[in-house]
């Protein structure tokens, strides 16, 4: 996904594919995403977690391989659809062994969880437009199965396995699955890791096409990602080393979303002379937050499957939410022929998050366990 940016012009040229289309590249996978996270924990207990997330690794390297002979709009999507749903995967599954195996150290190993994330992201988009020029997009792109099939061996052989003996016991709490889909604090946290994740999404698909239509070379729109998403996998470093010093996450999420908002702003005001301060601005922003967002919400359950479940949860639907963005910036461009407009509104959910996130107290952690009242409402 982070590949793609710096090479949209060779792509749009073999594909046909117009703004519309290209945005398309990053909501069909982030949207299916969404789907796959919502059914992590049937998956779970067909296969288990180890069986799982290797499924899903396996659907990422050969969805990528794939693009080495697809050279069509429908091929494209096709295996951004596929890919999209190996991550779905392993986003649902990896976080409850992250629980299940590290416990107090969850938000840190969290934290260096996403922050590989992201440095996949920053090597992909710093290296998308050279190797573009050697190997063609299309090789670029399928250059990627490479790593993919690595992981898939490593994790073969690393995946714990004495915490995995039960791991396809259906959950003891009887509000489990239905407790989440009726619980207002569950789809606050979706909401929350939604619109925060659609500023990851929107940057990752459009920051690099932005200064390409203001007169940077694709090169340089791929240097730019590539230094913002360096940026996030520092700050996602700096979230693993520092989490366990803020119980309350309420200081560090408006120190973030700060940020965030500054670099947009940034972006909308003065794109080319502030560039720098935007992408480290922006960087910082969503490096911590994506983390910060998983973290917090591990932080409401404290038994690893449930928190698993409601991790899968949040980031299902915030997938789907999320993958609105990149679409929505794509129609902007076409109808205004500039990405500000899509900048604007992201700023405004930036405000929203704001505001949530002075609600989330560690004193509300509990709502998290709310369960019907005789009256059959939800607490």
């Amino acid at each position: 996904m982070a590949a793609l940016g710096p090479i949209l012009d060779p792509i749009v040229g073999t594909t046909g594919l117009n703004s519309g289309g290209v945005g398309m590249l990053t909501t069909v996978p982030v949207f299916l995403m969404g789907l796959g996270a919502l059914g992590g924990r049937t998956v779970r207990d067909m296969l288990g977690q180890k069986a799982g997330i290797s499924l899903g690794i396996a659907l990422i390297a050969g969805a990528t391989a794939s693009r080495l002979l697809l050279d069509g709009a429908a091929g494209m999507i096709a295996s951004a659809a596929a890919a999209g749903l190996g991550i779905a995967l392993g986003q649902a599954l990896v976080p409850g062994v992250i629980k299940a195996e590290f416990g107090p150290a969850t938000g840190r190993v969290m934290g260096l969880y996403t922050t590989g994330i992201m440095g996949g992201a920053a090597i992909a988009a710093a290296s998308a437009a050279d190797l573009a020029g050697h190997l063609g997009w299309q090789g670029t792109l399928a250059l990627w199965s490479l790593p993919a099939f690595a992981a898939l061996a490593l994790w073969g052989k690393a995946a714990p396995g004495a915490s995995m003996a039960s791991e396809s016991v259906p959950l003891a709490a009887p509000s489990g699955r239905a407790g989440f889909w009726r619980n207002r604090r569950a789809w606050a946290l979706m909401l929350f890791f939604g619109v925060g994740t659609g500023a990851y999404t929107l940057v990752l698909a459009w920051l690099p096409p932005f200064y390409v239509s203001l007169g940077r070379d694709a090169a340089t729109g791929g240097y730019l990602l590539a230094g913002l998403t360096l940026t996030e996998v520092l700050a996602g470093l700096a979230v693993s080393a520092l989490a366990s010093r803020f119980p309350d996450r309420r200081a560090p999420l408006l120190l973030v979303l700060t940020s965030l908002l500054a670099g947009l702003a940034c972006l909308i005001e003065a794109p080319l002379t502030l560039a720098l301060p935007a992408i480290v601005l922006l960087g910082l922003g969503i490096g911590s937050l994506f983390p910060l967002s998983l973290i917090l919400t591990l932080d409401h359950v404290d038994e690893p499957k449930r928190a698993g479940d409601l991790a899968a949860f949040v980031q299902g639907g915030g997938y789907l939410i999320a993958s609105l963005m990149p679409f929505l910036a794509g129609w902007i461009k076409d109808s205004a022929r500039d990405l500000t407009g899509a900048w604007i509104l992201m700023a405004a959910g930036v405000l929203l998050l704001i505001v949530m996130a002075a609600g989330f107290s560690p004193a509300s952690y509990s709502r998290i366990t709310a369960s019907r009242t005789s009256a059959g409402r939800v607490r």
